[in-house]
């Protein structure tokens, strides 16, 4: 299950230097609902590997500022304590992976 981020929480994720993957959305963004369930299903496949999550952007604005968060959803991933990739927009389960997997 993706684990719901807040501010606090995503940055000590990015910090620990592991693996995070968060998807930054909103309530009232279409495809970030459409997206959710892709998320969902990637926690479920790789969050023995991963720190894979979900941030609401309403709710939480220091990370979404940081990363320069314009569109949404947007896809972080990181590696190291420093994001080294990102989707945007309504994507597939295997375009999430194709990122994902080279990190793990």
């Amino acid at each position: 299950m993706a684990i719901q981020f807040t501010d606090q929480t995503a940055k000590e994720a990015i910090e620990s230097g592991k693996t995070v993957v968060i998807d930054f959305w909103a309530t009232w963004c279409g495809p970030c609902m459409k997206l959710g369930p892709v998320v969902e299903e990637l926690a479920e496949k790789y969050g023995d590997k991963a720190i894979i999550g979900k941030l609401n952007i309403d709710e939480n604005d220091e990370i979404v500022a940081e990363n320069r968060i314009r569109s949404i959803p947007t896809v972080l991933f990181f590696k190291g304590g420093e994001a080294v990739d990102r989707s945007v927009g309504l994507v597939k389960l295997e375009d999430l992976e194709s990122k994902l997997l080279p990190l793990l």
